[in-house]
């Protein structure tokens, strides 16, 4: 009888330890180590093997300059927002892991996925749903195809035996959590099993030079759940964001490999599955009747992309003794910094005033350059008075109330002329490299924040 032997992993960084205790070393979080079972022994072969691999000789060590380089040609998929997310489309043998709330459409993306990428065989294996569940979700998104194959199991021996004899072109997994392997005694979801059947997958992928989805669950902080190894061990994270009770999704890429780690797909949810948002400013720049005070339109960048994005802000007197300061989308630090430099430069008594701030469309801005349309956005709604719809802003404020710089003003300015603007307001310093005569929108730059409220108010 083998001998089964146990060992400890921190639930958040997947450290092992010989005995329990308390505290992680490696991350320093509390009560995160548990005991799971592990069999060191093995009766057969490992998860994924091939004859070719088996045979092929030890490598060795070479020089840089004495090893050649191919131009991998990428998967070009039909959908446009993930070929972006991804670098250009799906680079062959990579192992890319995907990550969202529960509900917020990551199988269904998968799913789209494998039913339009016509001309590739795509096997999508769920352990979470059942073959008929998965035939009506493709039936309610009206989607058929016949190079789709769907495999309802957990086990990896078995999948990887359905592997072998099929040969797909991809392999989209659903969900890493729910997979285990004979060969570790523990349940499926722990860290010991994550971590196994994911590197059985990063073998097969690496090897057979398959791109293989991973669709992940996360924690209630928001994070991958799992080892942490298990981000470190793929080539792309992709985060899939939104509110499950608004129609808009963002797919968003924390690590790359393979291209950047600052861009962001906007998805839109409909009976019929998720729609391309191609052009993402029409639909964060809401249609409103009339003007209305505190709302300014600002110009900010998400990788390559330019957005033009709604600030709304409302400003009323704090009926309790200490106003309220609450930010949405937006740093709520840098908010208050900007009310101290209205204050201090401007004038603006806001110390008594509650501030409410929103950035329109569930969007989360870091980008400094909305700074100026957030100033614009408070003192438009504490003085009751409209800001031109036509107006948009894209400029940094400092602590002096100075206008800063920004870069890739020029991209900004672009954006703002297509989706018809008629004024942008950038920094004088900005002013320098942007030519006038090359755009039909008017350029109008400033050197303080008083100026432009001066302007405007």
């Amino acid at each position: 009888m083998t001998k089964v032997k146990t060992a400890f992993f921190c639930q958040n960084c997947g450290t092992q330890y010989a005995k329990w205790q308390g505290k992680c070393s490696s991350c320093h979080k509390w009560n995160t180590i548990v005991e799971e079972v592990i069999s060191k022994e093995s009766n057969g072969q490992p998860g994924w093997h091939t004859d070719q691999a088996a045979s092929q000789p030890a490598s060795r060590p070479q020089p840089l300059e004495h090893i050649t380089s191919k131009n991998e040609q990428r998967i070009i998929t039909p959908d446009r927002e993930l070929n972006r997310v991804l670098g250009g489309g799906i680079v062959p043998g990579s192992l890319i892991l995907i990550g969202g709330e529960p509900g917020i459409g990551k199988s269904t993306l998968m799913l789209q996925l494998a039913v339009h990428l016509q001309g590739f065989k795509v096997l999508y294996v769920s352990g979470e749903e059942s073959e008929q569940q998965i035939k009506m979700r493709a039936e309610r998104m009206q989607m058929t195809s016949g190079s789709c194959f769907i495999l309802t199991e957990t086990a990896t021996q078995n999948i990887f035996t359905q592997i072998t004899s099929l040969k797909p072109d991809l392999v989209i997994i659903d969900s890493i959590q729910t997979l285990h392997t004979n060969y570790i005694e523990a349940t499926a979801g722990s860290i010991s099993q994550v971590k196994n059947c994911a590197t059985e997958l990063m073998k097969y992928a690496k090897q057979t030079n398959t791109p293989v989805f991973l669709i992940g669950h996360i924690t209630k902080d928001g994070a991958i759940a799992g080892p942490k190894v298990l981000e470190h061990m793929v080539d792309t994270v992709l985060q899939f964001e939104g509110d499950r009770h608004l129609a808009y999704r963002i797919l968003r890429t924390t690590k790359n490999r393979f291209g950047s780690t600052a861009e962001l797909g906007i998805y839109e949810m409909l009976g019929q599955g998720l729609r391309e948002v191609s052009n993402p400013s029409e639909i964060l720049i809401s249609q409103k009747d009339q003007d209305l005070s505190g709302i300014a339109i600002g110009a900010t960048l998400e990788g390559n992309r330019s957005l033009l994005i709604e600030v709304q802000s409302l400003v009323s007197t704090a009926n309790y003794g200490t106003p309220q300061r609450s930010s949405t989308g937006f740093d709520a630090k840098r908010l208050n910094m900007l009310l101290a430099v209205l204050e201090k430069r401007g004038g603006f008594r806001l110390g008594t005033q509650d501030v409410f701030l929103n950035i329109a469309g569930g969007l989360k801005v870091e980008d400094p350059a909305i700074d100026l349309a957030v100033c614009v956005s408070i003192v438009s709604s504490m003085n009751e008075i409209p800001v031109p719809d036509n107006l948009c802003f894209a400029a940094e404020v400092g602590l002096g109330g100075e206008i800063r710089a920004v870069n890739r003003v020029e991209n900004r300015i672009t954006e703002a002329e297509k989706m018809g603007f008629k004024e942008i307001f950038i920094s004088k310093f900005n002013a320098k490299a942007v030519s006038q005569k090359k755009y039909k929108i008017a350029i109008r730059h400033f050197s303080k924040l008083d100026q432009v409220l001066q302007v405007l108010m």
